[in-house]
């Protein structure tokens, strides 16, 4: 299991739209994230993925330093394992931290939403300016000293349009993990979705030319659908199960089954106990067993066994339930599906070597590591 510690609040957005520094107090102290590393050891068999998360959990910059070499010291003493991950927008990121980073082993996601068009859309200063040219440099910097990082593109109804043209402009700038991630909580129409499909199918023909080419990507959502299709026996088991595999603690210590709800504060029936009085099992499991029930919407659907809709994270910040769909996501995961089909159709045609490794080599992965450690 993995533990989301939230350094500083959530913004409504969920996506690192605030650039804005939180009011002071608000911010994870020291004590609880010692409490709560202590208590992921303790509930994951010694080992335990930690995610720092916000709002922008950089401006709690040196709790998260100290609470890594907190989990440094530990391992050192042969009392644990941590896996340490941090999702910033890259604004404090500056290369002091890219160092520590890289000595300590810190996994980053950036987000980073591609063209000056699209980026600045949104993404905006304090002073009401766009933050392309600032975190442009940091982009850079990032790949240059761990060049995995994930990069989470966000799409907007608004900037649909720029959606190919961005995915482009990141891989081209070295982006080998990009995650494209719609804000279903925005106000999207029939005509949106006809230019996220012109969009997307503009991209597959851009990733079968790079998959051709021998180009090294991973790109989201194409990869998880492909492996819906190719995987279907084990695809399932991997898809959202509410607070099976990673839990959020807010920055006072409560628990919650998945980032969204943390907004929703300790007294919702979405907050599952705290590091310090322990987890209500009991609620985490009704939720769990809420969150599995069959979404009327979906029980006659083919492709149900290959979507996002058992996403209760998504489906409460969309519809208020976590069993209800959002008519957009199901638009959505029909059309990605249909797109991402015709695209692997193509691509095991004509058996491409990336596309054959990547998907049906389990080695793949380790294979392609040793691989890029030998041109190094």
């Amino acid at each position: 299991m993995h533990l989301t510690l939230h350094l500083t609040r959530s913004c409504n957005m969920g996506c690192h739209y605030c650039y804005s520094p939180p009011r002071p107090g608000q911010g994870m102290s020291l004590k609880v994230g010692s409490r709560a590393l202590e208590w992921g050891l303790k509930h994951n068999h010694g080992a335990c993925g930690i995610v720092f998360f916000g709002g922008e959990p950089l401006v709690e910059k040196e709790t998260l330093l100290a609470l890594v070499e907190l989990g440094r010291a530990v391992e050192a003493r042969d009392r644990g394992l941590f896996h340490f991950k941090i999702t910033t927008n890259g604004l404090l990121m500056d290369d002091a931290f890219l160092e520590t980073a890289e000595r300590q082993q810190i996994m980053i996601a950036m987000s980073f939403d591609g063209v000056r068009a699209a980026h600045d859309a949104h993404r905006r200063l304090a002073s009401g300016g766009g933050s392309f040219d600032l975190l442009l440099p940091r982009l850079k910097a990032l790949l240059a000293v761990k060049p995995y990082s994930s990069i989470i593109m966000v799409v907007n109804p608004d900037t649909a349009q720029h959606l190919a043209e961005s995915a482009e402009f990141l891989v081209d700038l070295g982006v080998r993990y990009l995650i494209i991630s719609l804000n279903y909580a925005a106000e999207w129409t029939a005509e949106h979705i006809e230019t996220l499909r012109a969009q997307y199918t503009r991209l597959a023909r851009r990733y079968a030319e790079w998959s051709r080419l021998g180009r090294k990507f991973y790109l989201s959502p194409f990869e998880v659908k492909l492996s819906s299709h190719i995987n279907q026996d084990c695809f399932e088991k991997e898809r959202c199960d509410l607070g099976a595999r990673q839990l959020s603690v807010d920055p006072e210590g409560n628990l919650y089954p998945c980032v969204q709800f943390v907004k929703a504060g300790p007294q919702s029936r979405w907050c599952v106990g705290s590091v310090f009085a322990g987890l209500d099992s009991n609620r985490l499991r009704s939720l769990n067993e809420e969150s599995h029930q069959e979404k009327p919407a979906c029980a006659a659907c083919s492709l149900k066994g290959r979507c996002g809709h058992t996403c209760s994270c998504l489906n409460w910040q969309t519809s208020g339930s976590i069993t209800q769909v959002s008519p957009v996501l199901c638009q959505h995961e029909q059309m990605l599906i249909d797109i991402s089909d015709r695209l692997g159709n193509l691509l095991y045609r004509r058996r491409d070597p990336r596309f054959i490794q990547m998907h049906y080599n389990p080695a793949y992965p380790l294979l392609s590591l040793m691989e890029d450690a030998a041109v190094l």
